[in-house]
């Protein structure tokens, strides 16, 4: 049952017992029934035996005065339906009996190990004359001077089987029954006893996608509290992460200022070769500054619960400003992007990854750069959208080297461009951090191809 859903182990569940209980108050109920059919049986097997036992004690009675004893099965032969009478204090026995015995004659219970009861008689199961079975009864008796009997009559305990068989099928039919009307109940109570476990998993998945912000609506006394404690999780992350936020702010300007001071003063001894050194350590400690505050500051920001950014709206705005940024080289840039993708993350993140691809090919490009942006359905089941960011220039383009190398930080190919070469290696990280990447390659029009892969919605 690993991976199955809670609705799915509590129906399981459930049914199973379903199953055990019926099986085991079927099997009680048979052999309750089975019991009092057999006690009904012997009474009227006790009925005979007492009428037979009136009659013996009776003197002036003769053979065929109790043949029948009511019951016409006692004169059919082989029937079934016995009695007999064996006087036991002669050397030779005396048998009478009825006439469906024929010539046969009734074993003694004795023999098949049946003990007396507190009431002097015997019961118990034999074979007939015709391999019926047979409950019989059996007490001797004892009448003084007129003789010793034991006496005996038996049934065909087929009535029992068949009463017995017959009650099972009717029963089994009825929890047949009885147990689809309860599989369906057990459904039908776990399908709606668990629909608000259900409303507040999707209402979580709209908070992640960025649909909504805090779970909404009334729930069950019993889900309210988990509901409550999950919006306060929720208002607990987002204190955490203004505060991490201002901190990261606190610390950039506290670092910043000393460290615009030792650049100012070693300015002012530019021609020193120990103020030149400064000057030079400096950046590079501007430059890991920015670059390792920038990561935590979209580490921070990434533990925010539903942002999602319009990318085409974004792509537009990147273009009219690289446009007007590299106004004197007239660089082209068009755009496609589909109207309906979305960034699972916030804005200014995208704008500084997509920024700098753009920036970059408008560097390098010969007169034209091309933004594509493609939403791309989840490929695996559970997996979310993905978005493609494609960044084409008609440049010169980058061997295969030459893209290892630019892709590290600090790195520039060509120090008559600006810039710190810093741009690539904080894409690759800040997609890095969403769970995306940056592939280089050759782009159709002739220079290099960047692409981005984030996740979307």
């Amino acid at each position: 049952m690993r991976g199955s859903s809670l609705a799915t182990r509590l129906f399981l569940s459930a049914t199973a017992w379903v199953v055990v209980i019926l099986l085991i108050t079927g099997i009680v109920l048979s052999s309750v029934y089975r019991d009092a059919t057999e006690r009904a049986f012997d009474r009227r097997l006790n009925l005979y035996l007492r009428t037979i036992i009136a009659e013996v004690a009776t003197p002036d009675n003769t053979p065929d005065q109790f043949q029948s004893l009511g019951e016409p099965l006692f004169e059919l032969p082989l029937s079934g339906w016995y009695w007999q009478i064996a006087r036991t204090d002669t050397e030779k026995p005396e048998v009478r009996a009825s006439r469906s015995l024929w010539d046969k004659k009734l074993p003694k219970l004795e023999d098949h190990g049946a003990d007396l009861t507190a009431a002097g008689i015997r019961l118990g199961y034999i074979d007939g004359p015709e391999g019926q079975n047979l409950r019989m009864v059996e007490r001797p008796v004892d009448l003084g001077a007129d003789g010793k009997f034991l006496i005996s009559v038996a049934g065909d305990a087929s009535e029992i089987f068949d009463e017995t068989r017959s009650f099972d099928y009717y029963l089994g039919g009825t929890f047949v029954a009885l147990s689809i009307v309860l599989v369906l109940t057990t459904i039908f109570q776990v399908r709606f006893g668990l629909a608000p476990l259900k409303r507040i998993s999707e209402s979580i998945a709209d908070i992640r996608s960025g649909r909504a912000e805090r779970l909404e609506g009334e729930f069950p006394v019993e889900i309210a509290p988990l509901a409550r404690e999950t919006n306060a999780l929720i208002d607990a992350n987002r204190e955490i992460v203004e505060r991490a936020r201002t901190h990261v702010g606190n610390l950039a300007h506290a670092i910043k200022t000393p460290l615009s001071v030792i650049v100012n003063e070693a300015s002012a001894h530019g021609a020193d070769s120990f103020a030149a050194k400064v000057l030079e350590q400096a950046d590079v400690m501007r430059d890991q500054l920015a670059h390792h505050l920038e990561r935590a500051r979209i580490a921070a920001r990434l533990t925010i619960i539903g942002t999602i950014t319009e990318v085409a709206p974004a792509i537009e705005a990147l273009r009219r400003t690289m446009e007007k940024i590299h106004r004197g080289r007239s660089i082209t840039i068009g755009i496609e992007a589909d109207p309906q993708a979305k960034f699972r993350g916030e804005r200014q993140d995208l704008e500084e990854m997509a920024g700098n691809l753009v920036d970059n090919a408008c560097k390098w490009a010969a007169s034209r750069v091309f933004i594509e942006v493609l939403l791309e359905k989840p490929v695996e089941p559970g997996a979310g959208p993905m978005l493609r960011i494609i960044v084409d220039d008609d440049g010169r383009g980058l061997s295969a080297a030459e893209r290892a190398q630019v892709s590290l930080r600090g790195q520039r190919l060509d120090e008559s461009k600006p810039g710190s070469g810093l741009g690539l290696s904080i894409v690759i990280d800040l997609a890095a951090l969403y769970g995306g990447s940056l592939i280089l390659g050759d782009a159709p029009i002739g220079g290099l191809r960047a692409e981005l892969v984030l996740p979307g919605v």
